[in-house]
C-alpha cells in the first residue's frame, strides 16, 4: 500500500508540475511535426467504404470547394 500511495503522490505531482508550466508558458498545445503523413500514411481512413460521417464531411468540403470557386 505504501508503493501505491507513493506512486500516486508522485505522478501527482509530475501532473501539477507539467500543469504549472503549461499555464506559465501560456502556450497553445500543438500537434506533433508531420502527423501521420511522417510515416507514411496519407489519410487516416483508409477504407474502401466510408462511414456515413466520412461521407457527409466529404460532401460538405465539395460543396465548399464549389462555392470557393464560383
Amino acid at each position: 500500500m505504501e508503493i501505491f500511495l507513493l506512486t500516486f503522490v508522485l505522478m501527482l505531482i509530475v501532473f501539477a508540475a507539467m500543469a504549472i508550466g503549461y499555464i506559465v508558458q501560456r502556450k497553445t498545445i500543438a500537434g506533433s511535426c508531420g502527423g501521420l503523413s511522417a510515416v507514411g500514411i496519407e489519410k487516416a481512413c483508409d477504407c474502401d467504404n466510408p462511414c456515413e460521417k466520412r461521407k457527409e464531411r466529404l460532401r460538405k468540403e465539395q460543396q465548399w470547394q464549389q462555392n470557393k470557386i464560383i
